[in-house]
């Protein structure tokens, strides 16, 4: 799987630009992946914001607050 991470390339010729307020089917399409290739998305995006640098591994985080 590292491999095929470090050979994405985002094709920036395609995006559209819409209001918040749009409604769109992106839960539906989520929703019909099975939870293991909705990881394996999550991965590919956490790749694309923080790099090479980023850890092999989603970090767990718990903090209380009094």
């Amino acid at each position: 799987m590292d491999r095929e991470l470090i050979d994405i390339k985002i094709d920036k010729r395609f995006f559209s630009v819409v209001s918040l307020s749009d409604q769109s089917n992106d839960k539906d399409f989520w929703f019909a992946m099975d939870p293991i290739e909705r990881m394996r998305h999550i991965e590919v995006l956490r790749r694309i914001n923080y790099g090479h640098g980023a850890t092999s591994r989603l970090q767990r985080v718990l903090e209380f607050i009094e």
